[in-house]
């Protein structure tokens, strides 16, 4: 369970993660601006949930980043690959994170009964971008046959809203690698959570497709990193909802 923090400990949190984040700068995997914010984000992370929420996020980064470097010479021949050699900059870091340090913050402040049910909407949000990105950098690179997912017409890889059957299943195998993950750290239990986190990651994915090929075309402001928040919200809410099955069947 979570208990709330002394502020010693989010000391201890600000300072190893203002270490951590000096060590890494140098790595490909965010920009100077994204390291900042990364720090930020695990200095929360840490504060709230201790070290197993800090490290979900971690692993979660670098999963992220090392299915977005394969393949990637040939998706940049294509155009496909990521801007910034794929590192990702603040907006990537909020787009990505902002669902799972809300839920963290109301799990360290909620009392103990309501903790499991946040924290497998955390678990969920974090599945669900792991999703997404796994679909599509696999769906870019190896996706042999590609369609819109509002009308099943073929089009190039790399469209948004674009599906393929390989992306898809990558999606599928991202959520419930992220899913293990969140249980092999204690942060949700059992097989019946492992399965919600999996399923609700793998559909929220296909909603960020379907907001993608629709809402996405026609207006402009809604960019891929706000896009990214609401999937992961929608993964979030998805799990709170259904939890109670999951909790009920646990008890």
């Amino acid at each position: 369970m979570v208990a709330p923090q002394a502020w010693s400990h989010w000391l201890v949190a600000l300072a190893l993660n203002t270490l951590l984040i000096a060590l890494a700068q140098r790595l490909p995997l965010l920009t100077r601006s994204g390291w900042v914010h990364a720090g930020a984000l695990g200095t929360l992370l840490w504060g709230c949930l201790g070290p197993r929420g800090w490290l979900a996020v971690v692993l979660y980064l670098a999963l992220g980043s090392l299915v977005t470097r394969l393949g990637f010479r040939t998706k940049q021949a294509r155009g496909l690959a990521e801007a910034r050699g794929g590192a990702r900059g603040p907006e990537n870091v909020w787009g990505s994170a902002a669902s799972g340090a809300l839920l963290a913050m109301a799990a360290a402040l909620a009392p103990r009964p309501l903790q499991p049910l946040l924290l497998l909407g955390f678990a969920a949000s974090f599945a669900a971008k792991l999703a997404d990105t796994c679909g599509s950098e696999i769906g870019k690179r190896w996706g042999r046959h590609t369609v819109l997912i509002t009308t099943l017409r073929p089009v190039a890889p790399g469209t948004e809203g674009a599906i393929s059957l390989e992306g898809t299943a990558a999606s599928l195998l991202g959520a419930a690698l992220m899913a293990a993950l969140m249980a092999a750290l204690g942060l949700i239990s059992g097989r019946d959570a492992w399965l919600l986190v999996t399923l609700v990651g793998l559909v929220a994915t296909l909603l960020e497709s379907l907001i993608g090929a629709s809402a996405q075309q026609r207006w402009g402001w809604l960019s891929n990193e706000l896009v990214n928040g609401i999937q992961t919200a929608i993964a979030a809410v998805l799990a709170l909802l259904l939890a109670p099955l999951v909790l009920v069947a646990a008890s």
